[in-house]
């Protein structure tokens, strides 16, 4: 990611802070409409759920700067979803529901450099996690 990609990510996350219980619940219902054979995976509350998602995204968007703190908890994500069996085609579908989201999040913020930005920021860390999770299997 480039220096002008993790300052684009940042500031637009900024502004889906704000709205992160509705950005959550935008989120899961996106990505159960993709997928609902997806909502097996998750046994907790659904808004609990959605306080993690934001959680690990704020932490994620934070660690850009210092990626290499990051990539440690992020391959320990991706060991820890595996565990919980999810499959790695999943990724992609929750890519989507996490594009979706921003752009309804952030309406005409959501240029096609922020795109570009949070499609970079994700790929990176999918990848991440995908290899993290290939040590459990």
């Amino acid at each position: 990611m480039t220096p002008e990609q993790k300052a684009l990510v940042k500031t637009s996350f900024e502004k889906v802070v704000p709205i992160s219980d509705l950005a959550a619940a935008l989120f899961y219902n996106r990505l159960f409409e993709l997928d609902p054979s997806l909502r097996t995976l998750f046994l907790s509350d659904l808004k609990e759920q959605g306080r993690k998602l934001m959680t690990m995204l704020k932490m994620v968007v934070n660690g850009l700067d210092r990626i290499e703190f990051l990539l440690p908890a992020v391959d320990a994500l991706g060991q820890r979803h595996a565990r919980y069996r999810v499959p790695e085609s999943s990724y992609d579908t929750v890519g989507e529901a996490l594009l979706w989201t921003l752009a309804q999040g952030l309406g005409d913020a959501f240029t096609h450099e922020v795109e570009a930005a949070w499609v970079a920021a994700y790929r990176l860390l999918a990848g991440v996690m995908k290899e993290g999770a290939l040590k459990v299997a």
